[in-house]
């Protein structure tokens, strides 16, 4: 009962802090938020688990499986456990929130109670997201997210902030339909195989080749149809390139803690989805059309890094970074190897770290010098030496810099992409080129806002930030570099989960 007590402590902390005086709001958040922070560690130092959570053959840990209620011919459980896939996300989803709580003290001065307390909400739908896995307790979990994420932005954000929580919401919320009617088609197509909307009972009949045809519809057709509506449900989430456009917009408006929360933890809803759906569901479908796949994931690297290198704006330019970042976590699932889907997971959790690293280290600066426009500032590095020593750090992160998370989970993908199918090796080719278009204009915006003359384009006075706004940048500067050091800290149980994805296609090391 372990997911439960985690789940049930945060939506009590949740409506703990909204009833709390605004004064004392952030300090309660945070100290509640460190007490799911403590259980997911727990739960961390005590996993024992192996296998993936939807096949035949595997231990979960912290399972529950009880009945629920019926709905029609299917039964709806009450279906939660972690494998090696799962822990890392909701380690990392309870270390994001307490370290986003923090860095909220300075730019939060009004309705506190109630935005801390919908972070706190968000935070205990993310858990249900990464942890059930009964396809309705799932959907459910996965569709309060948005209500959270859209009031905060909504009412906290930018000037612009209604365009961008009313195109997040729709851009999603259609995405959601689409996805779920090609998962319904697919369990009424496996009919009395599956007796319920379990998760690991209906990805172990569909690979074992019991889905019949729907009506005129073929079985295979179903299958690709299915496949197609499920990515593009879960390709907006993510976002792979063309559906991308909510996102900057969302990072623009939304208050830093928001973002660092979007970038760092909701986007790997979408690639969590994909890997749990398409790719273990319908393996056969995801290799058949390898290149088409790997050709979205090249595009999203290339085309995010371009559109980041043409922006003015630091958060549009962290933004566009994310899009480019998640194109290669398309690249290692697709390629059905084990460091290929191994390093897909790991850059799941080292995106997540690195990106909220450096939309927290945006927003640091903009609480001092009210400005996130390149050209309106330089010579930061003389006033706030501590805070931009973390950025550049951070940036030499993204980069791929060796001993730092994202060089490993790079790597890895590289690894296992390079000659995973035809033409492999040039999508892999070209995904690392994206590399040297992060390294032009993350160099080029550090070069112009953080060295040589001080200027700034504002009133404001300039010096060191608080405590508590650079305490959250050196815990996470700590943890990018202690998973580059030692990635096996969850590459381990990561490649225990995606192993047995990788032989039913032929997949190789």
């Amino acid at each position: 009962m372990w997911i439960e007590a985690l789940i049930a402590v945060t939506l009590v902390s949740a409506f703990a802090v909204v009833l709390a005086p605004n004064k004392v709001a952030g300090k309660l958040a945070f100290a509640l938020s460190l007490l799911p922070l403590v259980g997911s560690l727990w739960m961390y130092s005590t996993y024992e688990a192996s296998g993936n959570a939807l096949l035949e053959g595997s231990e979960l840990a912290f399972e529950t499986n009880a009945e629920w209620v019926t709905a029609g011919p299917y039964a709806l459980n009450w279906h939660v456990g972690l494998d090696g896939i799962s822990m890392p996300l909701v380690a990392l989803t309870t270390v994001l929130t307490s370290l986003a709580l923090l860095a909220s003290w300075t730019p939060i001065d009004e309705r506190q109670s109630q935005f801390y307390g919908l972070m706190l909400f968000l935070e205990a739908s993310l858990l249900g997201v990464f942890s059930a896995l009964d396809f309705f307790v799932w959907f459910v979990f996965w569709e309060m997210v948005l209500v959270p994420m859209y009031v905060l932005i909504g009412v906290w954000g930018g000037p612009r902030r209604k365009y961008a929580a009313i195109k997040m919401f729709v851009y999603t919320n259609i995405a959601s339909l689409v996805m779920f009617i090609g998962f319904i088609a697919l369990v009424f197509g496996l009919g009395d195989s599956v007796t319920s909307l379990d998760m690991p009972a209906i990805a172990q009949a569909l690979r074992a080749g019991e889905l019949g045809g729907l009506g005129p519809v073929s079985a295979g057709t179903l299958k690709v149809a299915a496949f197609v509506a499920m990515f593009a449900g879960f390709a907006v989430k993510v976002p792979v390139v063309p559906f991308h456009t909510w996102l900057p917009d969302a990072h623009v408006e939304a208050p830093t803690p928001v973002s660092i929360m979007l970038a760092g933890v909701l986007l790997k809803m979408g690639t969590y989805a994909l890997l749990r759906f398409n790719f273990t569901m319908l393996p056969n479908v995801a290799q058949n059309n390898a290149p088409i796949i790997a050709l979205f994931a090249v595009v999203s690297v290339i085309y995010g890094a371009m559109l980041a290198l043409a922006q003015s704006d630091l958060k549009r330019i962290v933004a566009y970074s994310s899009v480019s970042s998640m194109g290669y976590v398309i690249l290692g699932l697709v390629a059905y190897t084990l460091y290929g889907m191994g390093g897909a997971t790991f850059q799941m959790v080292a995106h997540g770290l690195i990106s909220g690293l450096m939309f927290m280290s945006v927003g640091v600066i903009y609480n001092t010098t009210h400005t996130r426009m390149v050209s309106d500032m330089s010579g930061l590095a003389s006033k706030m030496p501590f805070t931009v020593a973390v950025f550049v750090a951070g940036a030499f992160g993204y980069m791929g810099l060796p001993l730092m998370a994202g060089f490993a989970a790079e790597l890895f993908i590289f690894l296992g992409s390079f000659g995973a199918f035809a033409g492999s090796v040039w999508f892999t080719a070209a995904a690392m080129f994206g590399i040297v278009v992060v390294a032009g204009y993350l160099l080029f915006a550090m070069q112009r806002t953080l060295f040589g003359p001080f200027e700034l384009e504002t009133d404001y006075e300039v010096g060191p930030a608080a405590f508590h706004d650079v305490a959250p940048l050196v815990v996470l500067i700590l943890l990018v570099i202690l998973l580059g050091v030692e990635p096996s800290i969850f590459y381990t149980m990561i490649q225990d989960a995606v192993n047995p994805l990788v032989p039913p296609v032929g997949g190789g090391a």
